[in-house]
């Protein structure tokens, strides 16, 4: 973004930067509630902007000549632009942060406070960046204006409800901490919707083809698969490549957090779908929707695969239910090391739905509902498949499993062989397990 004219001080910017903010958010709350008395469509985000800039250089032709009657310094036409720009930032994005959210050169964003900031460059590199509020209580209104402005739902964020999750315009995702946390923080993951495909991740080095084959054949075959693996490691994103395997034809509920999956984006891939958000209490303590409220609820949907976005607790029980039940080629992301450590925290997940199952009848759900698991690890700042495993049967307290793929600095290669009945289903849908070889 240009910076302003040096005759301006930063004082005098954001005092002029505030005053045009304030009348553009007058101008679009006018045209909003002008928009709902006529019962006429609400502008599109786009149009919004479009509409906001229009607003803002009018205003700030009438602020030049303004100033040039009051023989103050003069504004360029970079300094217009960029007090516009920064204007629109605060009323319809994240104020001084939008620049830092627009880089796409970046994936995480790390705000605490009115410290400087940290972020995460996509090639792992982490930098510094100067401070984007002067206080902490900036940070928190900054925090509650982008929640009610893109909550679909009440959206609180105070001693009450300390904690803040949603998606933002761009399909990024913020958690928000106060209270609880030392100072304020705000945490953005960024998502690279653009790396839909098996394609993209194998270009990418993530996997071989012949793993992408792999998994395509898993796809079509209808095949339930957990993929396993960090914070940051491409789980979602393996997931969406995955999901753009699904055939158009069939239906998708998916169940989230917060939005992540995007499947919107790929309508003509996904034409019918339906996208689920859980829901935290209100102030009175009512209303909360849980994964597992979701989970039950996508069951009534008639879907013909029920995809979750993270299990990572009750849910886990109506989920492996669904599985074994006849909704085959479903698929989840959970949090683990490896593909060995997704079956004791699935088990103790689901002991957390007060079942009271003894751990041999919740290993047999599992065996007989989870197909496959894969694992992602993130190594010097590559994201790659280290494990795919196909599960067998279970033991008691033990589940059998084969791992099928495994990945050694760098080199994919087959370990054990495929079920001879997987081998053949597999095949049905064109995968030759020598392509792994």
């Amino acid at each position: 973004m240009n910076q302003l004219n040096e005759s301006l001080r930063e004082s005098e910017t954001k005092k002029l930067c505030d005053a045009l903010a304030m009348h553009v958010g007058e101008a679009l709350a006018e045209e909003r509630l002008e928009r709902q008395g006529k019962g006429e469509q609400l502008l599109s985000a786009q149009t919004e902007t479009e509409f906001a800039r229009q607003i803002s250089a009018m205003e700030c032709a009438r602020l030049s000549a303004s100033r040039r009657q009051e023989g103050l310094p003069m504004l360029t036409n970079s300094d217009e632009e960029a007090l516009i720009t920064r204007a629109i930032d605060q009323v319809l994005g994240m104020g001084l942060l939008q620049p830092t959210l627009d880089d796409p050169a970046i994936s995480d964003i790390h705000v605490r406070g009115n410290s400087p900031i940290w972020v995460k460059m996509r090639n792992g590199r982490r930098e510094s960046r100067p401070p984007i509020v002067d206080s902490d209580e900036e940070l928190i209104d900054l925090i509650r204006r982008t929640a009610a402005r893109l909550g679909r739902s009440e959206r609180r964020f105070d001693a009450g409800s300390p904690e803040l999750n949603l998606q933002l315009q761009d399909g990024s995702r913020l958690f928000a901490t106060m209270d609880v946390s030392s100072r304020p923080s705000l945490i953005i993951r960024k998502h690279q919707f653009e790396i839909s495909s098996l394609a993209d991740l194998v270009a990418r080095g993530m996997m071989t083809h012949g793993v992408a084959e792999l998994f395509r054949a898993m796809v079509l075959a209808k095949r339930n698969v957990i993929i396993a693996g960090g914070t940051g490691s491409g789980k979602t994103t393996l997931l969406r490549a995955l999901l753009n395997e699904v055939p158009s034809s069939e239906r998708i509920v998916t169940i989230e957090d917060a939005y992540e999956l995007g499947l919107e984006r790929f309508e003509e891939l996904h034409p019918d779908h339906d996208a689920l958000q859980s829901r935290p209490a209100n102030i009175e303590g009512k209303g909360e929707v849980t994964l597992a409220d979701l989970t039950k609820m996508a069951l009534r949907m008639d879907p013909d695969r029920v995809i979750v976005g993270e299990v990572r607790g009750a849910e886990a029980f109506p989920m492996l239910l669904a599985m074994s039940q006849g909704n085959n080629g479903s698929m989840c992301t959970i949090h683990a090391d490896s593909t060995r450590s997704v079956f004791p925290k699935l088990a103790a997940y689901m002991s957390m739905s007060s079942t009271n199952l003894p751990i041999e009848t919740i290993n047999l759900l599992i065996a007989s509902a989870v197909h496959f698991v894969v694992h992602i690890e993130t190594v010097s700042g590559q994201r790659r498949i280290s494990s795919i495993r196909e599960v067998v049967d279970s033991d008691g307290t033990s589940i059998i499993s084969n791992e099928v793929v495994r990945s050694h600095s760098g080199h994919f290669g087959a370990k054990y062989p495929f079920r001879e009945e997987t081998r053949d289903l597999l095949g049905e849908f064109g995968f030759n397990e020598d392509l792994l070889r």
